[in-house]
């Protein structure tokens, strides 16, 4: 499609940011509607692989990204006795690929700052219904917004929105969630690295180097804490109970939240699985969490948001008409995302849940079925993010490939 359409975008995350500007650069007129007054980053940090970073640079935004982030070459989990439960280091897969730990402000901000071409973005507007048909939005008020050519749905996993446009296989919460907050990196001695502690399945905790952020020139670690979901409200209240139980997993790590309140100083995050069997329907599309939420146990949730994002685009530029796009782009996701949901989903009781058996297995031969070389090259392929459905591999241009490796020469 060559003319420019008038596009509606619900929501204002990573997917929603990063489908502004993609479409905005496009010459569409773009309108994004999201329900806070004032938009904001959610959550503390995560881990951009190397699909997320491939979208940023396809979006000039790789150079800010790298200002900000802190490159990771090694994800390494172990028992609280030191016994290795996951080693996969990025080079293992290509010499030149890493992974970016980053603080959602920064990316918040990033994306937001680069929105420019006739931005419109309407904030604390809630959209309680799609009308797919005649492209038009009716908010929390009554009133209406359209018609647009097009509306893209992504305001994320929790999505009240979903089952009007997607035909839903299932969509549940996951019974666990966790705890989060940022700390300074201080001397932490793994500064390129993303590590976890598990005990059993019932306690994992995690460090992750996420770089500044623009207001905030101190290098920080993000850090989790694993939990059921039932108990996340009353988790923190007895503090030094809290501490007592962390300590117990990973010193180290609790030394670094000496100076953050417990439970005020943390956040709380709830997960969900969601299938769909259609993503479409008339002129609206599922776009991000609201179409593919999943357990964040393979860190993909930022990185797929991203890649929708310019799959979309690519196909309303390729395509003839606005179902011919949504049919293709569709299409496309899904073969990148099918196998994902499958190990997400089953993967996740592995690391939380009350099922020591499992756990007991794990500790026993996840490390050493990783070192198997036709193994361990498909078990990288899926933590990075370059898996395409269950064989195929997701394409890296040679020249952001060759990037990397310049970033790689310079550290």
């Amino acid at each position: 499609m060559k003319t420019s359409m008038r596009i509606a975008i619900v929501g204002y995350g990573t997917a929603g940011q990063a489908l502004a500007l993609a479409l905005s650069r496009d010459d569409h007129r773009v309108e994004v509607f999201e329900r806070v007054p004032e938009p904001g980053p959610v959550g503390a940090g995560f881990l951009l692989q190397p699909t997320g970073l491939s979208a940023l640079w396809e979006l000039g935004l790789l150079d800010d990204a790298l200002r900000h982030g802190a490159v990771v070459t090694r994800l390494f989990g172990e028992t609280p006795t030191a016994r290795p439960v996951m080693d996969m280091r990025y080079r293992e897969l290509h010499p030149a690929l890493f992974g970016l730990g980053m603080q959602r402000g920064a990316i918040f901000r990033m994306l937001d700052t680069a929105w420019t071409q006739e931005r419109q973005l309407h904030c604390g507007r809630e959209i309680a219904h799609v009308d797919h048909q005649r492209g038009v939005l009716r908010d929390a008020h009554g009133d209406e917004h359209g018609a647009y050519d097009l509306i893209a749905v992504a305001d994320g996993a929790a999505s009240k929105l979903r089952a009007e446009i997607g035909e839903i296989a299932f969509d549940r919460p996951y019974p666990w969630g966790a705890q989060w907050c940022l700390v300074p990196a201080g001397d932490w001695p793994w500064r390129d690295e993303l590590r976890q502690r598990y005990r059993r399945a019932r306690r994992m905790a995690g460090m992750l180097p996420v770089g500044t952020r623009p207001d905030d020139p101190v290098p920080r670690l993000s850090f989790f804490w694993s939990l059921p979901a039932a108990a996340l409200a009353e988790a923190g209240r007895d503090a030094a109970r809290w501490r007592e139980e962390l300590a117990e997993v990973w010193p180290e790590a609790l030394d670094c939240l000496r100076d953050t309140a417990i439970p005020d100083g943390l956040a709380q995050a709830r997960y969900r699985d969601t299938v769909l069997r259609r993503w479409h329907r008339g002129r609206a599309v599922l776009v991000g969490d609201s179409a593919h939420a999943m357990s964040p146990q393979l860190g993909q949730g930022a990185n797929m948001a991203l890649v929708d994002a310019l799959t979309l685009r690519d196909a309303l530029r390729d395509a003839d008409s606005v179902p011919a796009a949504l049919h293709v782009y569709e299409r496309g996701r899904r073969t990148h995302l099918s196998a994902y949901h499958f190990w997400s989903r089953w993967l996740t009781p592995m690391f939380q849940s009350e099922h020591d058996r499992i756990a007991m297995m794990r500790d026993a031969v996840f490390h050493p079925m990783s070192r198997i070389p036709g193994g361990r090259g498909q078990m990288l392929r899926v933590l990075t993010g370059t898996r395409r459905g269950w064989f195929g591999t997701f394409a890296l241009s040679d020249a952001f490939v060759e990037t990397l490796a310049m970033v790689g020469r310079k550290q």
